[in-house]
């Protein structure tokens, strides 16, 4: 027997996901931990499963994903972008629909560095005229 599956990575912010698609009954796993374990809120779940939900594809794929790098909302983020390659990995034709909903688009907002003489990334120090 075959064992088949989709893979897709997702980006968001600072974090990568590695997600695996697998055909079976909409399990979740981040890190070896069920969703609802791994992820503090009810709405990052509901985030993660969008694709799923725009796709009518809720409940046909387990998922398995790594995520490592930034913060818990960013790596939810980032197995969304992962979830959302991986449909389109399985089925080229849900593309131009996850495309028009921006499910596909890397979150290219990151942190702005901080600059010298600056207190953070643009916010200077306090002016004091005397």
């Amino acid at each position: 027997m075959v064992n088949i599956h989709y893979y897709g990575t997702g980006h968001r912010k600072n974090a990568v996901a590695r997600v695996w698609l697998i055909p079976g009954s909409g399990e979740i796993t981040i890190n070896r931990r069920p969703a609802s374990e791994y992820l503090p809120s009810e709405g990052m779940i509901e985030e993660l499963l969008e694709p799923f939900r725009v796709t009518n594809t809720l409940n046909q794929y387990d998922v398995w994903a790594t995520a490592k790098g930034g913060g818990v909302h960013g790596q939810a983020g980032a197995v969304r972008h992962g979830i959302a390659r991986a449909l389109v990995e399985a089925n080229p034709d849900l593309r131009p629909l996850l495309r028009r909903l921006g499910l596909l688009t890397r979150d290219p907002r990151v942190k702005e560095r901080k600059k010298f003489g600056r207190k953070r990334a643009r916010r200077g120090f306090q002016f004091s005229k005397r």
